[in-house]
């Protein structure tokens, strides 16, 4: 995370209190320190977002009055309800002072643009964080056209308080799906699986949950943190005759770098299919 102010931000409208809408709203007023009060949400059934309201949080079934409020909207709705909901709050939207920042998995940039017509000339973002939003620890993908850098900026920022960023050209935001926001699924099936081997090699299953999952952390601390190459880290543990290559080298003989990769590959060319 960064400790960068945030005043160009401004209010946040985030268009959609579903899941990650929710996780959004969490993690910036939670961990990214922003002001609850700051923060509208939307949803057509507000007893679901009742949470965030006792938070701080304005909610609001009315799109036009979040945006209208604002300063940047966060679209954050299945990808088939952006071109409905933009049409919508095109009437409220104002290129001076509104920037819009969408997290809907493969809704294009241009599809967004051609939603809000030619004549709408407020910048756009595409950002795709993954569900370590609410604990900081998320990685968020970025993308914009030319002429929105300095949305981009204000976005990246946002998004650094809950976790880092990579900015992109947008043909890779399909593929960063697979890898980021799938990715998460991918490691933490490879920590339940651990914690199963843990449970047959002797521990009860808390302790070998609190292990797998302490060890992946820090394994990917040694990368983040550290600087480190996983090869290098990887030869640090292992030695002649050892432990750790004898399960290296079963884990890999019954498949596991191949599975890992060939999953992703799979996750990116059907977010590739859903997206086209």
């Amino acid at each position: 995370m960064t400790d960068r102010a945030l005043p160009e931000v401004g209010r946040i409208a985030i268009l959609g209190g579903g899941n990650l809408g929710r996780a959004l709203a969490l993690g910036w007023s939670g961990t990214g320190g922003m002001p609850p009060a700051a923060i509208t949400v939307t949803r057509r059934d507000l007893e679901k977002v009742a949470d965030l309201a006792e938070r701080g949080m304005r909610i609001t079934d009315d799109n036009a009055a979040a945006v209208a409020d604002a300063d940047t909207i966060v679209v954050s709705v299945l990808p088939q309800q952006v071109g409905g909901l933009l049409r919508e709050i095109r009437p409220a939207l104002d290129s001076d002072r509104h920037r819009i920042v969408s997290v809907a998995t493969g809704v294009s940039i241009a599809s967004m643009r051609e939603a809000l017509g030619a004549d709408t000339g407020v910048p756009l973002v595409r950002a795709m964080p993954n569900t370590a939003v609410p604990i900081g620890e998320a990685m968020t993908c970025l993308a914009v056209q030319e002429g929105d850098e300095e949305a981009l900026e204000v976005a990246e920022a946002l998004f650094e308080l809950v976790g880092r960023t990579l900015i992109l050209e947008e043909s890779m935001m399909t593929p960063a799906t697979a890898l980021c926001a799938c990715g998460v699924a991918f490691f933490l099936r490879c920590v339940r699986a651990a914690s199963q081997g843990g449970i047959e090699i002797g521990f009860h299953p808390e302790e070998a949950l609190l292990l797998a999952a302490q060890t992946a952390r820090g394994a990917a601390s040694l990368v983040l943190e550290g600087g480190a190459h996983p090869e290098s880290e990887i030869d640090r543990v292992t030695t002649p005759r050892g432990c750790t290559i004898a399960g290296l080298n079963e884990m890999e003989h019954r498949g596991l770098s191949s599975a890992l990769i060939r999953g992703i590959v799979a996750s990116a060319r059907k977010a590739e299919d859903l997206a086209s």
